[in-house]
């Protein structure tokens, strides 16, 4: 029918999905034939095992359910071995229920036709009560139901249970205050102090019952973390007391004085490098539950303080410290760690298990410039999570109040079973009618609300050892020291196969007195072999061969199917010689090698199924011929996201995956089909009411317009700069409006699909500009331009003719006029001179 189905879905809706190939679903046969013997059988689902000693079948293993091919096939009633799986309510104290609890507590979902959350015989009261703790009030307080429970399960085969958990009202508080006192601290410090009074009032408005703490640390007090030179011992700095690990000052109390008092008191230090011996002071207030004075029924806070990274395990080794961190607590009568230059710091591992162990929520408190480092610290720490400190702490009471809400708004449910078991939790959250998710989350709880969990338990295996078949399961709230325990017993093995058991007994003649009779069959002793241990190894050359090696309903008569050698009776299969592969089987018809493969694995891999004569047995969550296909559609539905369509209502849920629409209009992407590339955002939905929301402009910023029109869009939140997150699938939307303003904001949807948006505060505005202005000012620049062009040319030529004329004067004054002769001129006179006159008389 599921072939088919998909078939007309792929015929109706081709044009527009993309359909992966589905394997074809065949006939299995009979899984139970093979199993040889009784614990064998009941740890296949669905079969039974027949122990009567007067069988004549050809299978002694079968399912109760499959129809025998004979009437000596079948097995009487009184001898069918087909365990139960077994539930007993050990404790189920009533859920404590707050003065102002809603329609909430009637949270109700109807799992099936027979089991319910109100109407189950299972949830009666039976037993021993548990004791919890008393309230203000007198009231015990519970918010764990039921408390207890015994289970008896068969192997690979789901059981589910249900579980009730309730936030109570006035429920008890511890904070520890774990504070870094390195010298960088000392505003910090002197900032709590002030604040103590201002914090314990703030938390007695959440409850009654609250108590403080407090504890500081710096580092070990080994080189190269401290200087350990005697004056730098005594006096690391300025106004700074002498280094040490970790010393706890104050224990849980409601005095607030005390607590401003110590934290008054207490010294700064000094230390070496940058990282500080954080993990050594968490270890210590976490294990020595007594020394600080945690509670045992109280939501634990442990508010981490620092500005600066931490040293972890193996940093030790540079102070020549090699032993490792043994977890335990070690503090003096002073309150000092007392093996801080001893032993290594602890690893995040046994932080986390610490941690887990003892219940308690740890908030790391830092700096912006270690918060990188400390959110990545967080998501190895069960129940963790982190907040950014101011510079001298001026927020603390506001950041231990936000993060207390986040916490106690929430639930997440956790369990500590062996591999050996599966554990899957489904849940609608406070949505009475959405739908049920497989996850163990829940937020948005108030005081009174009841969240209501279905939980799948499996034995996927059973453990070698017997012992390991009796377990003891917490499943647990995070951060809460409360938990449903479920005494779990492994159905393993027939009581057939135990010593004083009627059907159990040693050398037994129906086995030739050379084996044990168990449940009708026979196990024989080293040496000997057969059905009923007939033969052994001197008897093999008198009888090699007989008709008992062919299957009784076998038409072809081929011995041991033709993979193997009858031997005395009994089919000797032969040997893949290829690691894990091999034949096996009564008449070797069985091999764990022949099953459809996908992908090119058998069984698309160990982690979907096992090959078990030829055909795939699949894990939990998986199915088809080759457990190809994801059994569930929850890995088609967004994580976390209440009443979510599956794929997002853009796809299908093909074997457990997504298949995305691909039309001409869009094309969805992405795990969940939530991303659309080509899709209009709703940007332009929300543009009018952003603005007149937030900025009281655009087409709505009239109030009567913007209150009747936006009244499906919430007011914006105010930040300074808006980003857009991915993770969250937030969408930036930007646009400009009648001013010319640039305004930014984002939308995004919580995990109950409710709208949130966040704009930027300000609007990002051109600066104004002054027209006319810049027209007189352009006109004045051309003209004092012009003027300067005409000033200048005026200088150039001013100094050209001046050039011009000194040169000239300069040639007048050099110029020189010589008297010369005109060679045609003759005087009017002329001269004789007598050449005979000598110059007498």
């Amino acid at each position: 029918m599921e072939y088919i189905i998909r078939c007309l879905l792929l015929a109706l809706l081709g044009p527009f999905f993309t359909f992966a190939q589905v394997p074809q679903r065949f006939t299995a046969q009979n899984p139970c034939t093979s199993k040889g013997t009784c614990q064998e059988c009941i740890q296949t689902p669905s079969c039974a095992w027949c122990y009567d000693p007067h069988f004549v079948g050809s299978a002694r293993c079968f399912q109760p359910s499959f129809p025998l091919s004979s009437k000596e096939d079948q097995c009487k009633e009184e001898f069918t071995h087909n365990p139960d799986n077994i539930q007993s309510i050990l404790s189920n104290l009533e859920l404590s229920k707050a003065q102002h609890a809603d329609a909430n507590e009637n949270n109700h979902w109807s799992l099936s036709h027979e089991t319910s959350w109100n109407q189950s015989s299972s949830w009666q009261k039976k037993g021993s009560a548990m004791y919890g703790y008393k309230g203000s009030k007198g009231q015990q307080i519970v918010q764990v139901a039921p408390q207890r429970i015994s289970l008896k399960l068969r192997a690979r085969q789901s059981y589910s249970i249900f579980m009730s958990y309730t936030q109570a009202e006035d429920y008890p508080v511890d904070l520890y205050y774990l504070m870094d006192l390195s010298r960088s601290m000392f505003d910090d410090k002197e900032k709590l102090s002030l604040l103590g009074d201002q914090l314990a009032t703030t938390m007695q408005r959440v409850t009654s019952n609250f108590t403080l703490g407090f504890g500081s640390f710096v580092d070990k007090v080994v080189m190269p973390y401290v200087s350990t030179l005697p004056e730098n011992l005594e006096h690391p700095c300025d106004q700074c007391a002498g280094p040490y690990g970790y010393k706890h000052m104050m224990t849980l109390s409601q005095n607030t004085f005390q607590f401003s008092r110590m934290v008054k008191q207490a010294n700064v230090s000094g230390n070496l490098d940058a990282p500080e011996g954080g993990f050594d002071a968490i270890m210590q207030a976490v294990v020595c539950r007594n020394q600080i004075g945690w509670r045992e029924k109280a939501r634990r806070l442990l508010v981490f303080s620092t500005d600066a990274s931490f040293h972890y395990a193996g940093d030790g080794k540079l102070g020549g410290i090699v032993k490792p961190n043994d977890g335990s607590c070690h503090l003096s009568r002073e309150g000092y760690y007392s093996e801080s230059s001893y032993q290594d710091y602890p690893s995040i591992e046994q932080i986390n298990l610490a941690v887990k162990k003892n219940a308690i929520n740890v908030i790391f408190a830092v700096t912006g410039n270690t918060i990188g480092v400390y959110e990545q610290l967080a998501k190895h720490i069960e129940g963790a999570s982190v907040a950014k400190l101011e510079k001298d702490s001026s927020n603390i009471v506001e950041l231990i109040k936000e993060q207390y809400e986040q916490i106690s708004s929430s639930v997440e449910m956790k369990h500590n079973a062996s591999s050996a078991v599966s554990i899957r939790f489904f849940t609608n959250c406070l949505n009475a009618s959405g739908t049920v998710v497989n996850t163990n989350k829940c937020g948005n709880i108030k005081v009174g609300d009841v969240i209501n969990f279905k939980i799948d338990i499996e034995v996927l295996k059973c453990p070698k050892e017997r012992k390991d078949r009796f377990q003891t399961i917490q499943i647990y709230p995070v951060g809460i020291n409360e938990s449903l325990i479920i005494d779990l017993e492994m159905l393993c093995e027939c009581n057939c196969e135990k010593p004083g058991d009627k059907y159990y007994q040693e050398n037994a003649p129906a086995c030739g007195l050379h084996g044990t009779y168990k449940c009708g069959i026979c196990d024989c002793n080293p040496g000997a072999f057969g059905r009923h241990c007939e033969c052994s190894g001197d008897e093999i050359a008198k009888h090699p061969k007989t008709i008992g090696c062919a299957p009784p309903n076998s038409t072809t008569g081929i011995e041991c199917s033709g993979r193997g050698t009858c031997i005395c009776g009994r089919c000797d299969c032969e040997s893949r010689g290829l690691g894990t592969e091999k034949i096996y089987g009564d008449y070797c018809e069985c091999d764990n090698f022949s099953c459809e493969r996908h992908m090119g694995e058998l069984c698309s891999g160990e982690t979907h199924g096992t090959c078990d004569c030829g055909v795939c047995n699949c894990k939990p969550g998986w199915t088809g011929s080759n457990c190809a296909c994801e059994e569930s559609n929850a890995g088609c539905y967004p994580p976390d996201v209440i009443e979510g369509e599956i794929c997002s209502g853009h796809g299908m849920c093909v074997c457990g995956a997504c298949v995305c629409e691909d039309t001409q209009e869009s094309r969805y992407s992405g795990k969940f089909c939530e991303k659309c590339p080509t899709c209009p955002d709703r940007c332009l939905e929300y543009r009018d009411c952003v603005q007149c929301q937030m900025y009281h402009t655009g087409p709505l910023k009239e109030p009567e317009l913007c209150s009747a029109n936006c009244t499906n869009v919430p007011v914006p939140i105010a930040v300074d700069k808006v980003e857009a997150i991915e993770e969250t699938n937030e969408y930036l939307c930007r646009y400009t409006d009648e001013d010319h303003c640039q305004f930014t904001y984002v939308y995004y949807y919580d995990i109950e699909r409710k709208l949130h948006i966040r704009a930027q505060q300000e609007r990002t505005c051109p600066p104004e500009i002054f027209v006319l202005g810049i027209v007189f000012g352009v006109i004045a620049a051309i003209v004092l331009i012009g003027m300067a062009i005409l000033l200048l040319w005026k200088l150039l030529t001013t100094i050209h003719d001046r050039r011009e004329f000194a040169r000239f004067e300069k040639e007048r004054m050099l110029a020189k006029w010589d008297t010369g002769e005109n060679p045609i001129y003759k005087q009017a006179t002329s001269t004789f001179k007598n050449p005979t006159y000598a110059g007498k008389g």
